[in-house]
C-alpha cells in the first residue's frame, strides 16, 4: 500500500478554445510528479464549498500539500486591501483552511508551498504583507522571471529544523511570490529566511505531527534539484510512519 497524498487544486477558467469562460479543476503537474517519484499516490482535490465534503476529503487522505495560487483574502487577517493586494478566491481560502485545520487535527503530515504556507499561516492566526514592498526592508526579488527550476536566491535556516536537517544552514532556492508572511501564526515557528528577511519556510513547533511549509516552488525545481526533491521524500516518509503501512 502507498499513501493517498492530497494536492489542493484550484479552478481555472478558458481564455479561448471551443469552451471560453469553463471552468476547469487543476493543479501543476509538477506537484503531482514530485509527490509520486517521492513514492506517494497523487490525488488532485478539487475546490469545494460544502463543509463537510472537505471533511470528508481530509479524512481519506493520508497527507496533503497545499499548492500555491491567488493572495489569500486579506479580510481573513483583519486587513483591508492595499493597493498592490492581487485578487483573491476566497472558496478556496476557505475550503483549504478547513482542509488544513483537519488534516493536522488527525494528526497528519501537511506541506505547504507559495500561497499554501501563507494560507496555513493565516489559517492559524498569522498574518501576511500584502505585498513584500510594504515591508520595512528593501526587498530582494522575489518574483523571477526565468525557468521556474532556475535558482534565484539564498535562504539560510534555523537551527533544530526540519529545513536545517534537509538544506544544511543555506541553500538555493527559486520565487514566484509578491506576498510573505508577516506575524508568525502561534504555535508555528519560522525556520529559513532570505536575506532581506522575508520569511521562507514555517514549521509547526510541537513534536507531534510534521508540518511544515516553504515560500519557494520547491516541485517546479524536484526534476533538476535533487535536495528539493529530497523534500518530498521527507514529507511522504513522515505519512507513511504516522500511516503505519
Amino acid at each position: 500500500m502507498k499513501p493517498l497524498i492530497g494536492i489542493s487544486g484550484s479552478i481555472i477558467i478558458d481564455q479561448g478554445g471551443r469552451f471560453p469562460g469553463y471552468d476547469r479543476a487543476y493543479v501543476n503537474n509538477d506537484y503531482v510528479q514530485s509527490v509520486l517519484r517521492a513514492g506517494g499516490v497523487p490525488f488532485i482535490l478539487p475546490v469545494l464549498e460544502d463543509d463537510e465534503t472537505v471533511q470528508a476529503q481530509a479524512l481519506a487522505m493520508d497527507g496533503l500539500v497545499l499548492s500555491g495560487g491567488q493572495d489569500v483574502n486579506p479580510l481573513l487577517y483583519n486587513e483591508e486591501p492595499l493597493p498592490k493586494q492581487g485578487s483573491p478566491f476566497p472558496e478556496r481560502d476557505h475550503s483549504e483552511a478547513i482542509l488544513a485545520k483537519e488534516m493536522i487535527r488527525q494528526g497528519k503530515p501537511v506541506f505547504a508551498i507559495c500561497r499554501g504556507v501563507q494560507l496555513l499561516n493565516v489559517a492559524h492566526g498569522g498574518s501576511l504583507y500584502q505585498d513584500v514592498s510594504y515591508m520595512e526592508e528593501e526587498p530582494l526579488k522575489h518574483d523571477q522571471y526565468n525557468k521556474p527550476w532556475q535558482e534565484s536566491h539564498s535562504i539560510t535556516t534555523e537551527p533544530n529544523s526540519v529545513m536545517r536537517e534537509q538544506f544544511g544552514e543555506k541553500t538555493i532556492t527559486n520565487s514566484f511570490h509578491h506576498q510573505s508572511i508577516k506575524e508568525v501564526a502561534p504555535g508555528f515557528r519560522a525556520t529559513a529566511f532570505a536575506a532581506d528577511g522575508v520569511i521562507e519556510a514555517i514549521e509547526k513547533e510541537d513534536e507531534e505531527g510534521f508540518v511544515i511549509g516553504v515560500q519557494w516552488h520547491a516541485e517546479m525545481m524536484t526534476a533538476k534539484h535533487e535536495r528539493m526533491q529530497q523534500l518530498f521524500n521527507r514529507f511522504v516518509h513522515e505519512v507513511i510512519q504516522v500511516k503505519k503501512f
